[in-house]
């Protein structure tokens, strides 16, 4: 039997692979993405973004980006139609869907285990119905951080210790001003970007942050010489990618948080070695028994912005269901005043 020359078949293969991903291009939908990064271009969002694009090619979007470095503006271009994609940090999320943005509630999700389940259940094709508001919808949660407080007084403790204490509290955020202005502190009103810069410099007292923050924004200017953080997470910090839902194929937002509830462990991974890397002189740790006040402290918090409608209610309730299913014991799973 005679065979076709070689360079006849690879001819034929490259036309039939050309051919073929002009037709695939031809059914895909093209969608620009506001990428919000600190860093910028090729920052790690912008990377991550960069790889989740090969996932959506799959499922019928073909990605193209804009990056920013402020919150505020990729948001308002999304708003204003700039772009059909977007990632915000949770607390930001919140005014496009109200449950998710819930999930930085202040103590709500003590733990990565309290996230993670937390995470696994609105992934889930049952919790799809929540991911919907208006035209919007959360197409993924991503860890950043558990948030610990960055004081310069390492012998702050307990909430009542942070009376007079200046506190960066972000803008468009009700429940930081409500925190601050309860305990007694001075807030200082700050973005997202400036709010570490602040601490820094001495502009502020108390500033909350990840671990992931601490050497790129070094914090330990900050905290010298006589300052700490104090080792209990005050909230989950998430990153949320929203999508206009009428812009996607059917089921592309079910894939896609999916794909990125299969990511968290790893994710977390990275989190908590950023964490074990800051010098153990810094971390303030405090007893059980301080540990119990800050619960009570933002029960009650959490109670009064849930009546004000800053958190939303059905979000607190499965908050509370998974702290006691992963601790039966504590009290407010036998209280009669419940989240």
């Amino acid at each position: 039997m005679r065979y076709p020359k070689l360079s006849i078949v690879l001819a034929s293969l490259f036309y039939l692979i050309v051919f073929s991903g002009f037709i695939h291009a031809s059914n895909l939908t093209p969608l620009t993405m506001c990428v919000f990064d600190f860093v910028g271009h090729d920052g790690p969002v912008h990377k991550n973004m960069k790889e989740y694009r090969i996932d959506a090619l799959r499922w019928g979007v073909d990605l193209s980006f804009r990056v920013y470095t402020d919150d505020r503006v990729a948001s308002e271009e999304f708003k204003n139609g700039v772009c059909d994609m977007l990632n915000l940090p949770g607390i930001r999320a919140r005014e496009y869907n109200d449950f998710t943005g819930s999930i930085n509630a202040i103590g709500a999700l003590p733990t990565y285990d309290h996230l993670g389940m937390v995470i696994k259940t609105l992934s889930d094709a049952k919790g799809s119905k929540l991911m919907r508001k208006g035209h919007y919808e959360v197409i993924g949660i991503a860890p950043i951080g558990a948030i610990f407080l960055f004081v310069n007084d390492s012998t702050i403790r307990a909430p009542e210790d942070l009376s007079g204490k200046r506190i960066t509290v972000l803008e468009n955020a009700p429940a930081t001003v409500y925190i601050a202005e309860r305990i007694g502190m001075t807030p200082v009103s700050s973005s997202i970007r400036n709010a570490l810069q602040k601490f820094n410099n001495r502009a502020v007292d108390v500033t909350g942050a990840p671990a992931l923050a601490y050497e790129p924004m070094e914090m330990y200017k900050g905290l010298e010489p006589n300052g700490g953080i104090i080792n209990w997470p005050n909230l989950q910090v998430t990153m949320q990618l929203l999508v206009r839902w009428e812009k996607v194929p059917e089921g592309f937002g079910q894939k896609s948080r999916e794909l990125m509830a299969n990511k968290y462990l790893s994710e977390v991974k990275e989190i908590e070695q950023s964490e074990d890397a800051i010098p153990k002189k810094y971390w303030i740790n405090i007893s059980r028994e301080t540990k119990d006040k800050w619960n009570e402290f933002f029960r009650g918090i959490r109670i009064s912005l849930r009546e004000q409608n800053v958190y939303n209610a059905k979000a607190l309730t499965l908050f509370r269901k998974v702290r006691c299913k992963i601790d039966p014991k504590l009290a407010e799973c036998t209280s009669k005043d419940r989240e």
